[in-house]
C-alpha cells in the first residue's frame, strides 16, 4: 500500500500543477469578465486552495506513506481522503454535464481519465481506511466493535 500511496503522491503533485493552466486554458479572463468582481475572485481563490489541498494531500501520501497504512490517525486521515475524492468521483458524472464531453475526442478521454483516477484513489484510501479502522482487532476493540 505504501508504493500506491507514494504513487498517489505524485499524481496529486502533478494533479496541484495543473491547475496553474485553468486560467489561461479555459479563457477565465474573458468568460468571467461578466461576473462581478468577488465572483471572479472567488473562482482564482478556490482554485488555488483546492489545488494547494491537493498539493498538501500529496505531498503527505509521498512523506508518510508509512504512518498513513499503520496508524489509527493515518487510517482515518485516509478515511478522510475516501470521502473526499468518492464525493469528486460522484461529481464527475452528476455535477458536470455530459454535453461538456460527449462525442468530443479529447474531452471524453480527459473524462475517462479522470473518472479513473477518481476510482483509483477512491479504492486505495478507502482500502486502507477500512483496513485501520476495521480490520484490525485493536481499531474495533477502540471503537467497540
Amino acid at each position: 500500500m505504501e508504493q500506491h500511496l507514494k504513487l498517489i503522491g505524485y499524481l496529486l503533485n502533478i494533479l496541484a500543477l495543473v491547475h496553474i493552466i485553468f486560467p489561461r486554458y479555459f479563457k477565465w479572463e474573458q468568460e468571467l469578465a461578466q461576473l462581478s468582481l468577488i465572483n471572479r475572485q472567488l473562482m482564482y481563490v478556490h482554485t488555488f486552495f483546492i489545488a494547494l489541498v491537493v498539493c498538501f494531500m500529496g505531498l503527505l501520501c509521498l512523506f508518510q506513506a508509512q504512518a498513513l497504512v499503520s496508524t489509527p490517525l493515518g487510517a482515518y486521515i485516509c478515511a478522510g481522503f475516501f470521502g473526499f475524492w468518492f464525493l469528486r468521483l460522484l461529481i464527475q458524472f452528476f455535477g458536470y454535464s455530459s454535453k461538456l464531453w460527449y462525442g468530443k475526442t479529447f474531452e471524453t478521454l480527459v473524462h475517462i481519465a479522470f473518472t479513473f483516477l477518481w476510482i483509483y484513489l477512491s479504492f486505495i484510501f478507502g482500502f486502507i481506511a477500512y483496513q485501520g479502522l476495521f480490520s484490525n482487532s485493536a481499531y474495533t476493540q477502540a471503537l467497540g466493535f
